[in-house]
């Protein structure tokens, strides 16, 4: 550990307590999500498919949970506002999904949700994800105060729309040009990933009812996370597509089908180079745990959930 209390690493006590949040919101998703009976429990399989199909690492909930944990909060009422967090990221990964947007036919090892049922099913149930995500939060069981669930409300309907992910993603489809300088990528990124991962954080103090002082470093911490996990993200694509390339003898991306705005999208690895992001990606994530000193070791998860996320793999 250096001088900001950056962890290296991680260790049992993380995964285990990252194991725990994630069985913890996976109870309240298979409550939420039990199949009605009708023609509308297809829409509940497709969800279902999605959310507790395995292969999520819940990092926006165990970001939630562990700074509600800060401030004594009940692990129930933020198991609730990581599982609505977790609906939200959820629904935009099916939406990416789509042959309108990013067309893959794979996601976390498995069929696509519009391969595994249909596109009309898929995109249904997107909807439904992101509409169970503002009932979870509008509940009393989430949090007894009413003003703090409009606080939770507002800021994720924020976090997800044109100002955040949905913005961040026509920002992305617009034109690869757009995204040629570190800035706009920033930008594009801060939208895309980065605005869920940054209310994952604020849900975790609002529920808390923290201070602004609190707030304002969880929140630059959260800005550091968000930027550190998307380079790490891109790092681990171009791994992906390096291991697809070895294993089927492929040496150039166009010949896996690729269509011309997939083979020109800008990362930060391409715009960096490998070992320049992956350095930035380290700065980034020893910047954020330092925002974490004035929690002490109470925000030990917190410094190894952003080691984490730059050193994970598949």
């Amino acid at each position: 550990m250096n001088e900001n209390g950056f962890e290296k690493g991680f260790d049992e006590n993380f995964d285990k307590a990252n194991k725990h949040i994630s069985v913890l919101v996976d109870r309240v998703l298979q409550n939420l999500l039990a199949l009605p009976e009708g023609p509308e429990s297809r829409v509940f399989e497709a969800a279902r498919y999605m959310m507790l199909g395995g292969g999520g690492k819940r990092f926006r909930a165990f970001l939630c949970c562990e700074t509600a944990a800060l401030f004594g909060v009940k692990p129930q009422n933020a198991a609730r506002t990581a599982a609505a967090i977790e609906c939200v990221h959820t629904y935009s990964l099916i939406h990416d999904d789509l042959p309108c947007m990013d067309d893959d036919d794979m996601r976390r090892g498995r069929p696509s949700l519009h391969k595994a049922f249909d596109e009309a099913t898929a995109i249904l149930a997107g909807d439904s994800l992101l509409s169970l995500a503002f009932e979870i939060l509008a509940d009393e069981k989430t949090h007894p105060r009413k003003a703090v669930r409009l606080d939770l409300i507002a800021g994720l309907a924020k976090a997800s729309g044109g100002q955040g992910m949905v913005g961040g993603q026509m920002f992305d489809l617009l034109s690869a040009d757009m995204a040629s300088n570190a800035g706009n990528l920033t930008r594009l990124q801060k939208m895309k990933t980065g605005a869920l991962i940054s209310f994952a954080v604020d849900a975790g103090a609002l529920l808390g009812m923290a201070d602004s002082a609190a707030r304002n470093s969880l929140a630059a911490y959260a800005h550091d996370a968000g930027l550190a996990f998307q380079i790490a993200d891109d790092l681990l694509d171009m791994q992906e597509d390096a291991n697809i390339r070895k294993d089927t003898g492929i040496t150039d991306k166009t010949d896996k089908g690729a269509d011309e705005d997939e083979v020109q999208r800008v990362t930060f690895v391409s715009l960096l180079g490998e070992a320049r992001a992956r350095a930035q990606a380290h700065i980034l994530a020893e910047q954020a745990a330092g925002y974490l000193a004035p929690f002490g070791s109470a925000a030990t998860h917190l410094r190894q959930a952003v080691a984490f996320a730059v050193n994970r793999d598949y």
